[in-house]
């Protein structure tokens, strides 16, 4: 009986310590937008607290050290027609303050009622997803 016992206690362990296969592990819901971005809890996020956020992912794309991010560094977080618009002087790249310009556009389009915030609903529109696409 001991031995029953114990054999069962053994298997037991075993199944409790392997891992949740992908279909059975519950996936931890992703924070909203404006969670992820609104430092200062007012819960809708500015062009400040978007700029900061840009920021930060400019630093981590721009992988030469050049100062720039072209195309390739990018990644596709900008349409054709955004990077363009964004590149005045047509070299191919954008400087952080032509990125900061790009992000600035993106978050006018994506603020139909002008109140200079974005909220949940505003990120979940076409537009608003550009502009996360430029944040994270």
């Amino acid at each position: 009986m001991n031995k029953l016992l114990l054999a069962g206690a053994v298997a037991l362990s075993a199944v409790l310590a392997a891992p949740l296969s992908p279909a059975l592990a519950k996936k931890a819901p992703k924070a909203s937008p404006v969670a992820t971005l609104d430092t200062d809890n007012d819960s809708t996020v500015d062009l400040n607290e978007l700029n900061k956020a840009a920021e930060a992912l400019f630093g981590k794309l721009e992988k030469d050290n050049d100062g720039t991010l072209d195309k390739k560094e990018l990644q596709g977080r900008l349409s054709k027609e955004a990077f363009a618009s964004a590149d005045p002087d047509k070299d191919g790249t954008l400087t952080k303050d032509e990125f900061l310009s790009a992000v600035s556009s993106l978050f006018k389009g994506a603020d139909p009622d002008n109140d200079g915030t974005l909220d949940d609903k505003e990120f979940a529109s076409k537009q608003g997803k550009a502009v996360l696409r430029v944040t994270r």
